[in-house]
């Protein structure tokens, strides 16, 4: 009987493990920088919507976990199954309104909406033994990323605001604040002010229901393709930017812009 993919990798990597240099010298630590350069590459996929690459970057990401799995196991630590079965009992154990429906579990909420269900996960993990309802957001994260989930969390127990009005209202106020901090020159605080008003921002976004950190992405791609058209467009007018005006430059770019 042929194996199932999953089989088939696992039975690589050990082989890999065994008789490749390479592969047989990798650590948890040095795999650690090319894991997030994979995570970034799915990431890149999922916003092109490229489902061929998005297929490709998730088997490499299944190999990273193989490969920790197999370091692990080689340190008695532990092995791929028990990965497996970890993630198996958490989201049973998480998701009682399906597995459990008939229990009456103190302190959950009857889940009837998404909104339930996200808020009984956060009491679940307080029950676990979690100190706080923002554990478990990673220090690495990237801030825009991180901002998004800490407010997430903080609504599962009712820390939000009332509307999308009074979230820009709180941007307007953060706003006025990083002036004041600009006309008193203190780079600290301009800093912090500026700091109060992306994450301000960000909460917006998400009454908006929009990706703050797609919605930027989309807006560095478009400034990228904008911008190598601008120095394409100067190339073939046999100028070089470094030597246009800022109004030349400007003229180039609207052309671009109003062209799309």
């Amino acid at each position: 009987m042929a194996q199932n993919g999953f089989e088939r990798l696992v039975d690589i990597m050990d082989t890999l493990r065994e008789k490749c240099p390479w592969d047989r010298k990798q650590t948890i630590q040095s795999l650690r920088q090319m894991t997030l350069e994979e995570t970034y590459e799915l990431t890149d996929a999922i916003l092109d919507e490229d489902w061929d690459h998005i297929k490709e970057e998730l088997g490499d990401l299944l190999l990273h976990i193989i490969f920790y799995a197999k370091i692990a196991s080689e340190k008695n630590k532990f092995t791929i199954e028990e990965v497996a079965q970890g993630i198996c009992e958490k989201l049973i154990k998480r998701h009682p309104h399906v597995y459990s429906p008939q229990e009456q579990l103190e302190g959950l909420l009857e889940v009837n909406s998404e909104d339930d269900v996200k808020q009984n996960w956060e009491r679940l993990k307080l029950k676990e033994g979690k100190k706080s309802v923002l554990s478990g957001v990673p220090t690495s994260l990237p801030a825009i990323i991180k901002a998004m989930r800490l407010q997430e969390k903080a609504r599962q127990v009712g820390f939000e605001w009332e509307n999308k009005e009074d979230v820009w209202t709180k941007v307007e106020e953060e706003i006025g604040e990083l002036q004041d901090a600009v006309k008193q020159q203190s780079m600290a605080h301009q800093q912090e002010e500026l700091g109060d008003l992306l994450f301000s921002i960000v909460n917006y976004a998400r009454f908006l229901k929009v990706d703050a950190d797609a919605a930027l992405e989309g807006t560095n791609k478009k400034f990228i393709k904008r911008f190598t058209e601008m120095e394409a467009v100067a190339r073939e007018q046999g100028k070089n930017l470094d030597s246009m005006t800022l109004s030349e430059m400007d003229a180039i770019w609207n052309s671009i812009k109003a062209a799309k």
